[in-house]
């Protein structure tokens, strides 16, 4: 049975929605389908910018240290960065440029300004190291790079084709830009006319099938993603006003997980230009600095992997500051622990949990689960996400199955990306023959359509909310010469949910250890990839009856010495 809240959700929903409402609903038609689409989305991002950044003119949009750039500051700089890469480095419409660069300001405006000059922005993992980066490079055809420092010393020697040109974040935006400016080009040169069906983004997703791939969406995909963010959010206002607890602030968040990933970059920073909202940027996560610019800049929503609002709950200096400005306790990218979600309600004073559901494919689109709903259902991760999603539950057929059954969660919106950049097979795998995207998590709706997760059929480990490819960190395992076999798991972690775990099987006459192994992978993985325990065992692996190696069992093995060890 459908909770009250749920009925004034659908409620304030239908209404915002409607004919007359302030995100009216038609149709868009495309491989045959017919999509819901929010029509008072403009056509593609550089219309999004341009509108939004007019509108909401001198407020405060993006703060950095002592730095604080207004909505109009930001729109001048990106017009100028467009005008520099079509006339000074040559960006054609569709020419894919990537930015490598840990979270600034300028960051930002790079990404405005390649999707203003017509190109497409391939956004590169920062924690990558340099063969991972030049792979995803050459992989997304990828012919200009604008990178910070760091990362374009990473690339140096590595075979990817781009040229790179570095641009130092951490110095005041004028002068980040310079280098980019100085071969030509500005506010005043013309720019490309971009649509919807334009591709507008490349982001990485891990997989089962080992290296990254590249996921492509378009302009109308990204926008009515946004869109859909932002009925949500209107939804959730309406819902603060109704119970006398709107917002007297402008609406301001931390900008604290990393821009190239979906969360960061949709429901975020994109969302942010509509609400008029101020982006408090974090190049690093610290628990305590957090707390001190929530207070300093009054932060309204709070949003990052699960692991950071548990670290603010739990810091022992938490009370020396004034978090009530905080509206929402926000989690998403990996499940929330149940206990979590009630101390989050009782001991946050006043700021409620939330939790959503997306994926890289799905633009981060999906589910979500709000305040009490979310304490009454809290291993839910929601329903789905009106007014653009369908969410179906289905066997591996493309089958639906009946509430209550157990399936794989797909998903369907016109949100959802184009394929993956250059891999059909991957890409005919990844939806069904109805179009709905085949997410690889295993779960199940109840009664009120409440989606529960229980499962996962891909071959990834999610920590703290990034997701890392078993055979990936497996493919460098082997390039190990004294390595035989080797396996790749999730160990359970209280403070990141899951870690890597490796089994290794040395070849005869090796003298591997964990040490040298660990030590052989720190140039080749990010550290979040490299496995946290690495068990050498003297017998070979246990195999299924066609060879492979029985990661379940072995998975089922070393998780259950781990448990011993800790009640030990």
């Amino acid at each position: 049975m459908a909770s009250v809240l749920d009925t004034r959700i659908d409620q304030i929903m239908a209404a915002l929605t409607g004919e007359g409402g302030m995100l009216p609903v038609g149709r868009h038609d495309k491989d045959g389908l017919s999509y819901p689409v929010i029509l008072s989305a403009p056509p593609a991002l550089p219309h999004y910018f341009a509108h939004f950044c007019a509108q909401h003119g001198d407020k405060d949009f993006l703060v950095c240290g002592d730095e604080r750039l207004s909505f109009t500051q930001v729109y001048t700089h990106a017009r100028t960065v467009a005008g520099a890469l079509v006339a000074g480095w040559g960006v054609k419409p569709g020419d894919h440029v990537g930015i490598a660069a840990r979270n600034a300001p300028a960051w930002i405006i790079l990404y405005m300004g390649v999707l203003m000059a017509g190109g497409v922005a391939t956004l590169l993992n920062g924690w990558w190291q340099g063969p991972e980066l030049a792979h995803a490079l050459k992989d997304s055809d990828t012919g200009l790079v604008l990178a910070d420092p760091p990362r374009a010393r990473r690339l140096e020697g590595q075979d990817h084709g781009a040229r790179i040109v570095t641009v130092d974040v951490g110095l005041p935006i004028a002068d980040a830009l310079a280098p980019l400016l100085a071969a030509g080009g500005g506010a005043e040169t013309p720019l490309p006319e971009i649509s919807g069906d334009d591709i507008a983004t490349i982001l990485f997703t891990s997989g089962s099938t080992g290296q990254s791939k590249g996921a492509i969406s378009t302009h109308r995909s990204v926008v009515q993603a946004v869109f859909n963010y932002l009925a949500q959010t209107l939804m959730s206002l309406n819902l603060m006003m109704q119970d006398g607890q709107a917002p007297t602030v402008q609406p301001a968040t931390l900008l604290n997980v990393p821009l190239f990933h979906v969360t960061a970059e949709v429901p975020v920073m994109l969302q942010s230009f509509a609400m008029g909202r101020k982006l408090v940027i974090m190049a690093k996560w610290d628990a305590e600095e957090a707390m001190r610019l929530i207070e300093r800049e009054k932060v309204t929503y709070f949003v990052g992997v699960p692991l950071m609002s548990y670290e603010i709950l739990t810091h022992p200096n938490r009370g020396e500051y004034d978090l009530s400005s905080v509206m929402d306790m926000a989690a998403g990218g990996a499940p929330r622990p149940v206990e979590h979600v009630k101390r989050i309600n009782d001991e946050m004073g006043g700021a409620k949990p939330l939790i959503g559901y997306g994926l890289t494919e799905t633009n981060g689109v999906g589910c979500g689960n709000f305040r009490d709903n979310y304490l009454a259902k809290p291993n839910s991760t929601g329903r789905a996400s009106f007014p653009l999603v369908e969410l179906a539950i289905m066997d591996d057929a493309g089958q639906p199955q009946p509430q209550g059954a157990r399936g794989e969660v797909c998903i369907r919106s016109i949100c959802n990306f184009e394929g993956y950049y250059k891999n059909p097979e991957a890409t005919a795998a990844a939806f069904t023959a109805d179009r709905f995207f085949r997410t690889g998590d295993i779960g199940y709706l109840d009664e009120d359509g409440y989606l529960f997760i229980v499962d996962r059929k891909k071959d990834i480990i999610i920590r703290g909310g990034e997701n890392i490819s078993c055979q990936e960190v497996e493919a460098a395992i082997y390039e190990h010469k004294g390595v035989a076999e080797a396996a790749v798991f999730a160990l359970p972690d209280p403070r990141f949910g899951e870690v890597p775990g490796a089994v290794v099987y040395p070849r005869a006459g090796e003298a591997l250890t964990a040490e040298v192994l660990t030590a052989f992978l720190e140039p080749r993985l990010a550290a979040f990839e490299i496995p946290a325990r690495i068990w050498i065992v003297s017998e070979p692996l246990p195999k299924l009856g066609t060879e492979k190696i029985d990661k379940v069992s072995i998975r089922a093995h070393f998780r259950a010495e781990v448990a011993r060890s800790a009640a030990a």
